[in-house]
């Protein structure tokens, strides 16, 4: 999502029920997308997040602390036109799912992955109907097609505000099952961050620390907090 800067130039900030749903107004002005599309959201929730953003801004508008606005304008300027592709690239994350590619050693981190990642498997299986294989290494893991074609289901079911979402929930955790289980809030969010970190952390206390690498994370971290977030609002 690209960065814009602009000045406050307005005082009030409210939401106003419309018939495709809410919008947000400043001194009565409709918010607009970048590209001036109006910016009208699904939810109460997800517009009171959004006026909020507006409301806390100082003299100098800062992007980067209204991530429920840059996330509906993703939405409808870049998911909105593409929304069949969009899903087809999600859904195409459970054809080389993290959680399907094991370590071959040592012991421990096989052992880690197995407690973390098996349970997430087998909530896929009955969430969904979708029991996905494993196999240790990098080779390629051949998926049953009706698996995939059942996850690809679920993705192709959510609307273009909650694929937005999923987008970062999937890409920033490298797995479409993690991705689906922080979308429907079936697990707590810090475990799903934490199970899909296990290789990293595994490399951390062989290696120990890198600040910049630790940054980016912490980035990231924010960002999948985030993306649940905004799905959270869309579905309330």
């Amino acid at each position: 999502m690209s960065e814009w800067k602009n000045k406050r130039f307005w005082t009030d900030v409210d939401v106003a029920p419309v018939e495709a749903g809410f919008e947000v107004h400043l001194d009565g002005r409709q918010v607009k997308t970048p590209l001036k599309n109006v910016l009208c959201v699904p939810s109460r929730p997800l517009a009171d997040a959004i006026a909020g953003e507006w409301r806390a801004q100082s003299d100098e508008i800062d992007p980067l602390s209204m991530p429920a606005t840059r996330y509906a304008n993703a939405a409808i300027e870049k998911v909105t036109p593409q929304r069949s592709d969009v899903a087809d690239m999600l859904a195409s994350y459970g054809e080389t799912d993290l959680l399907c590619y094991r370590a071959l050693q040592p012991d421990e981190l096989i052992a880690r992955q197995a407690a973390a990642w098996d349970p997430m498997l087998d909530w896929a299986d009955q969430t969904f109907s979708a029991r996905l294989n494993t196999g240790n290494g990098v080779m390629f893991v051949e998926q049953d097609p009706t698996s995939l074609a059942n996850l690809s289901a679920a993705v192709h079911a959510l609307s273009v505000f909650e694929v937005a979402a999923l987008h970062d929930l999937v890409c920033i955790s490298g797995s479409l099952v993690l991705g689906l289980a922080a979308a429907r809030g079936s697990h707590p969010l810090d475990a799903l961050w934490a199970w899909s970190r296990i290789d990293e952390e595994w490399q951390i206390e062989q290696w120990g620390r890198d600040e910049e690498a630790d940054a980016l994370m912490e980035s990231k971290r924010l960002a999948f907090e985030n993306a649940a977030q905004f799905f959270a609002w869309v579905k309330n």
